[in-house]
C-alpha cells in the first residue's frame, strides 16, 4: 500500500467515525519525518478513542499496525504513527492550541479554511 492509500484508508475510517475537519499535509517536500499527516478531530474524548480505533481497525484489515501510538488514555491528542503516515486525533482545543497546519503548510490559513469548509459540503 502506498503512503497515498493510506492516507485516503485513514481519511475514510476517520469520516466514518464522524471525524471533523479531516486534513492531510504532503511534508514529502519539506521533511523525512514522514510522508504525510493526517490531521482530524473529535468532539469529545470518547470520540477521539473512537476514531482511532476505527482507523486501526481499517489498517489491521489491510494488515497493517501502527509503529507506536500514544495518547489514547485522555483522547486529548491521540498519534498514530504509521511511518509514511503520522495521523493526530484532536479535541479541537488541543488542536488549535499546537496547531500543526500552521507548522507544517505552506498554504494561507485562509486557503485551508476554504477547502475545510468545501470538504464539510
Amino acid at each position: 500500500m502506498t503512503s497515498r492509500q493510506l492516507v485516503r484508508l485513514v481519511r475514510d475510517a476517520a469520516l466514518a467515525k464522524k471525524a471533523r475537519d479531516v486534513v492531510d499535509i504532503d511534508l514529502r517536500k519539506k521533511s523525512s519525518l514522514a510522508d504525510f499527516f493526517v490531521i482530524c478531530e473529535g468532539d469529545t474524548d470518547r470520540q477521539t478513542r473512537a476514531i482511532a480505533d476505527g482507523i486501526r481497525e481499517a489498517a489491521k484489515a489491510k494488515g497493517l499496525s501502527p509503529l507506536h501510538t500514544t495518547g489514547e488514555k485522555d483522547g486529548a491528542w491521540i498519534l498514530m504513527d504509521y511511518v509514511e503516515v503520522v495521523v493526530h486525533v484532536f479535541l479541537p482545543g488541543e488542536r488549535a492550541f499546537y496547531d500543526l497546519e500552521s507548522l507544517w503548510t505552506a498554504e494561507p490559513m485562509v486557503e485551508l479554511a476554504r477547502r475545510r469548509r468545501a470538504e464539510r459540503a
